[in-house]
């Protein structure tokens, strides 16, 4: 991919999209972490694992590209949504509370995708994108039918 517009259009999607992975990957570690329900525990922990694999599958896109510096930071907001989610945790929160807050983290990354998907892509890092956005999307519902499950 030569240096250009393009290029540039590229980088901040895929960056914006590997912020919030990260943050997902955080925050669906540590709301696993506090889930009294095994099940539901081993299928969120499993989901923050996902997380942090499709960060590293764009990471190496990044990469490939010719990227060198990729920020592996997370975001200012998603900081703070995991600094929440923690905070109910030590407070004694339920299992809904706790995946009522992964819905709200599961609906950020859904809409980082989108917003991704918006760029003028190559073809192959949009069926990447595409792919994804599908699994975190059928997670999104999971998380929302787990949490509507649970008496609150």
């Amino acid at each position: 991919m030569a240096e250009s517009k393009e290029l540039a259009e590229v980088n901040g999607a895929l960056r914006s999209v590997i912020d919030v992975l990260h943050d997902s990957h955080q925050g669906l570690l540590q709301i696993g972490e506090h889930l009294k329900k095994e099940t539901t525990k081993l299928y969120i922990l499993s989901e923050s694992q996902v997380r942090d694999e499709y960060a590293a599958e764009l990471e190496n896109t990044l990469h490939r590209h010719g990227q060198r510096d990729v920020n592996e930071g997370g975001t200012a907001s998603g900081t703070l949504h995991r600094v929440w989610g923690d905070i109910k945790a030590y407070l004694g929160a339920d299992d809904h509370s706790l995946l009522a807050t992964a819905e709200q983290g599961e609906d950020e990354a859904v809409k980082a995708y989108e917003k991704a998907l918006e760029a003028v892509l190559p073809g192959d890092i949009r069926d990447l994108l595409v792919t994804q956005k599908t699994h975190i999307a059928h997670s999104h519902s999971k998380v929302r039918d787990l949490r509507d499950g649970i008496a609150a």
